[in-house]
């Protein structure tokens, strides 16, 4: 048996190995740099420069465009109180009104410290959070009463024929018709303001929910309705109860429609809020113009424009979180 003649094999590296660093470092050999530390979390990035500027813009470009037409056109028109007051003064109004609730804080403190209640007027920081109170309570009521019963209305077409004469009838009842009835019913049920909640903010609170849970209940009906059939067959056959096929198959697929109308319902509700706080004296943001309104000095109107300014821009903010609330369930329930 003859041997194989003895060859010089060559074996193929998978990679390089380099020199250890202490050898690196002395050969005049620089390690290659760390990458830098991310900042935001893992999965997510800043976008472009270029189209940061591209979103920014537009709106920019707008608010400024109507400042500046505001604070033009504002001197030449002319009240009873004297020319509508331009940006700078309502600037400095709210300034004031910031000044004042730092007052009125020191004040509370000091009475505190000294053994008392603080007894002062409501400032208008604490009227910003009365009327947030005071739209959660109606909104959360409004939740409560129009989901339940919208997708009652969806899963069968002879509830929800009953009920549809009499949504179509009330949705359009203004708050100004509800705010007596209502007022009426909360004043025979509270005696007094010495419950645990007031009785002007429970009249407010409820006029809310009146006005706004027709949206969430339509939407939830149409969300529940309009489920894919192959669902329910599947539910058939899988013979779901109704509490179960309600839980596992209607509720997962009609949560975007729910929360679409639950949008509606808090934009209304926030639009409602400020005429019913001006009518039951609930001492919020609608009785801050109120109380503006029948003052009547020179400053009322920058203070009026003020809690226009910040009524907006707290509607804008609630309806961003309901957005982005919206935006999270239909990503995460995909029907």
């Amino acid at each position: 048996m003859n041997a194989a003649p003895t060859r010089k094999v060559d074996f193929a590296m998978d990679h390089e190995v380099g020199p250890p660093a202490d050898v690196a470092a002395r050969s005049g050999q620089e390690e290659p740099s760390k990458p830098a530390r991310r900042l935001l979390p893992a999965g997510l990035e800043l976008p472009p420069a270029r189209a940061i500027f591209d979103a920014m813009w537009p709106p920019l470009a707008g608010i400024a465009a109507f400042l500046l037409l505001w604070a033009i056109l504002a001197p030449l028109v002319k009240t009873s109180l004297g020319t509508l007051p331009g940006p700078s003064d309502v600037w400095q109004a709210f300034l004031a009104l910031m000044s004042e609730y730092s007052v009125a804080r020191a004040e509370a403190a000091a009475a505190v410290a000294a053994g008392s209640s603080y007894a002062g007027p409501p400032t208008f920081i604490d009227q910003i959070f009365t009327s947030l109170e005071t739209v959660a309570l109606g909104f959360v009521l409004a939740t409560l009463v129009a989901v339940p019963v919208g997708l009652v209305a969806g899963m069968s077409k002879r509830i929800n024929a009953a009920i549809n004469p009499l949504i179509q009838v009330m949705r359009p009842v203004s708050p100004l018709a509800w705010l007596p009835i209502v007022t009426m019913v909360v004043s025979a049920s509270i005696s007094g303001d010495d419950g645990m909640l007031p009785k002007s903010f429970v009249i407010s609170a409820v006029v809310v929910m009146l006005c706004s849970l027709w949206p969430t209940l339509i939407n939830t009906a149409v969300g529940t309705a309009s489920i894919d059939k192959d669902l329910l067959n599947v539910g058939r056959v899988l013979r779901l109860g109704w509490f179960a096929k309600l839980r596992r198959l209607v509720l997962p697929s009609s949560l975007p429609y729910i929360f679409t109308g639950m949008r509606l319902s808090l934009g209304t509700g926030w639009m409602v809020l400020i005429a019913a706080e001006m009518l039951a004296q609930n001492p919020g943001l609608g009785k801050f113009v109120w109380d503006e309104f029948q003052n009547g000095n020179e400053k009322s109107l920058a203070r009026i424009m003020v809690a226009v300014v910040v009524i907006g821009l707290i509607g804008f903010l609630l309806d961003r979180v309901m957005m982005a609330m919206q935006a999270f369930v239909s990503r995460n329930h995909t029907v």
